[in-house]
């Protein structure tokens, strides 16, 4: 990886937005009476992306070919095993690192790593902003800002916490329909400030560094659409803005969760009323069922869009060039341990083997994939679609006998510093209002002074059984720098990165099995599948990366891969084996 620091980028991004030079292709959605003539075929128009948070290749390989322990032996994912047949399966494929949503969803849409996009993490800290002028949501606190002063630092959020009400599904967007969520959503006066531009919010889309293909496919004529479970991951305009992506539809997942009048799953579990009334309520995420009511939201976007509609189907669009989604509830049912009913999810063994819970959400992931699919035939859009299936992360472990809830019998690594005094105030442990540190699966540490960096790792290191990292990993120095920048330099970098042992979390809560953001195979070995009507199906072993997907697409339609930043800084390649004519 190519050694990079932060990139005054936009007035570059815009130049190369308009060096894509190839107009987008003619729509064929005039014809959505017929079926793709032969001429047609083979020849892509648009591109079906899809984050199926979680899921890993040994999944994709489980659901589709089946397992004898479960469904009959059947596979549980038949629509899915029936793309496989005209698909390059990229079985080494993995995520950005670190592995969490917002870096997750960045590499894919931009081909960047966070050296580059400066993404490392939805809470994360940033040296040479200021903290929001209001509290947010989730507890970031408010600060001063004195624009063209010297920056105090902040933690930054990119999540519910920036929403107008985060407990609306709608986040709280003035006039916004019971459902609806996006741009709107976000209140301005909870994002972190930058004193060099006058204290003005940073915008999730200003906050990467790097252009996304939505915005070099919109640049050149195309119409661009994208659903995903925050209003703040608007940032997949990065480069144009918000008008790079025609239609986003950002509905609050950790919202309060509601009846949804009219809403049926794909696998046909009704919504009228709350599927799941004696769960924990606060947020969709808290329950196999009701997750899979808030999924369904985006899935009927992408119907709706596929008929060349908006996203509500309340008004007459175009059908994208690209469209797409997460999918949320395949993360629940491998993490969830629901309380009020004593159903647990997750895996039976390192296999991979489901249990019941997370069997229902693979078969209503893939159902939702096959309304898709029966959707774009019948419309004679299927010829022409490009269908890529990957995940922003995986979750880890698989195996449920290494899960380690550390916060239960130890510590963590930012506990331990904060109690040393190394850790800025927003970032720490210790205060009571904030919050809260990087740590997942991984812990993310940003210190008051770099200079403490040595002392600091001493303390780990001496502290490694408590902390849970005896056998993980702590990088500084060198060994950080040269896949990241240096902290020194790039107001972004972590000081230390700590990736603890395999399974341990560091969490104090008994209503998980596992989680995502570290470096493990687990987290990182994800599902990538391209699937189209005229490929051949092949396997391919050669390791790649997510953030292939983005060069890939555009060459998919006919763009220039290097309009994107990350291609000319990093050297992002098209995925290999690919069958683009």
């Amino acid at each position: 990886m190519k050694k990079t620091v932060a990139v005054p980028f936009l007035g570059l991004v815009l130049a190369l937005a308009c060096s894509a030079g190839t107009a987008i292709a003619q729509d064929d959605s005039s014809q959505s009476n017929n079926q793709d003539g032969n001429s047609e075929r083979g020849h892509i128009k648009r591109v079906l992306l899809v984050s199926v948070d979680g899921m890993h290749a040994v999944d994709f390989a489980n659901c589709a070919n089946g397992i004898s322990t479960v469904n009959n032996g059947e596979p549980f994912c038949p629509e899915l095993a029936a793309l496989g047949k005209t698909a390059i399966n990229y079985v080494a494929a993995s995520t950005s690192k670190t592995s969490d949503s917002f870096p997750g969803l960045t590499a894919i849409v931009t081909g960047g790593s966070p050296a580059l996009t400066g993404v490392y993490y939805d809470v994360a800290y940033s040296r040479n902003l200021d903290a929001p002028a209001i509290t947010t949501g989730n507890g970031l606190g408010a600060g001063p800002c004195t624009a063209g002063m010297a920056p105090t630092g902040t933690t930054t959020e990119y999540e519910e916490g920036i929403d107008l009400d985060k407990t609306k599904l709608n986040g709280g967007a003035p006039g916004a329909a019971l459902t609806d969520g996006g741009l709107a959503s976000i209140d301005p006066k909870k994002l972190v400030r930058d004193p060099s531009n006058g204290c003005k919010p940073v915008y999730p889309w200003e906050f990467v560094r790097a252009n996304s293909i939505f915005s070099v496919i919109h640049q050149a004529g195309g119409y661009t659409a994208w659903s995903d479970k925050h209003p703040a991951y608007i940032s997949v305009a990065s480069g144009l803005g918000p008008s790079a992506v025609d239609d986003f539809y950002g509905p609050e997942i950790n919202s309060s969760v509601i009846a949804l009048p009219g809403v049926k799953t794909p696998t046909g579990l009704s919504c009228e009323s709350i599927p799941d009334p004696g769960s924990d309520l606060t947020a969709w995420t808290n329950s196999f069922q009701n997750i899979q009511c808030y999924d369904t939201l985006k899935v009927n976007a992408v119907l709706n869009e596929i008929d060349g509609k908006n996203h509500l189907g309340t008004k007459r669009t175009e059908v994208p060039t690209i469209m797409g989604m997460n999918f949320q509830a395949l993360s629940v049912g491998q993490k969830l341990v629901e309380s009020s009913n004593s159903v647990t999810g997750g895996y039976l063994d390192a296999a991979g083997t489901p249990t019941a819970a997370l069997l229902s959400e693979f078969k209503f992931v893939d159902a939702s994939i096959g309304a898709w699919v029966k959707e774009l035939k019948a419309r004679g859009l299927y010829d022409t679609t490009l269908i890529v299936i990957t995940a922003k992360h995986g979750q880890s472990p698989i195996d449920p006998s290494r899960y380690v809830s550390q916060l239960i019998n130890g510590t963590s690594p930012v506990t331990l510093l904060s109690n040393a005094g190394y850790i800025p105030f927003s970032e720490s442990t210790n205060n009571p209002t904030g919050i809260g540190p990087t740590e997942d699966d991984v812990s993310l540490i940003w210190l008051s002074n770099s200079a403490d960096t040595l002392a600091s790792v001493k303390i780990l290191e001496d502290n490694a059984s408590a902390a849970g990292i005896e056998l993980g990993q702590i990088y500084y120095g060198p060994a950080l720098s040269i896949n990241y920048n240096d902290p020194t330099v790039d107001p972004r970098t972590p000081d230390i990165i700590v990736t603890p042992n395999v399974g341990v979390t560091y969490s104090g809560s008994t209503a998980k099995l596992a989680e995502h953001g570290g470096f493990a195979h687990d987290d990182t070995n994800v599902i990538m599948l391209l699937s189209h009507s005229g490929f051949q199906a092949k396997t391919v072993r050669e390791g790649v990366g997510t953030v292939q997907v983005a060069p890939t697409i555009l060459k998919a339609l006919g763009l220039d891969p290097s309009a994107l930043l990350a291609v000319r800084v990093e050297g992002t390649s098209v995925l290999p084996a690919v069958q683009l004519k």
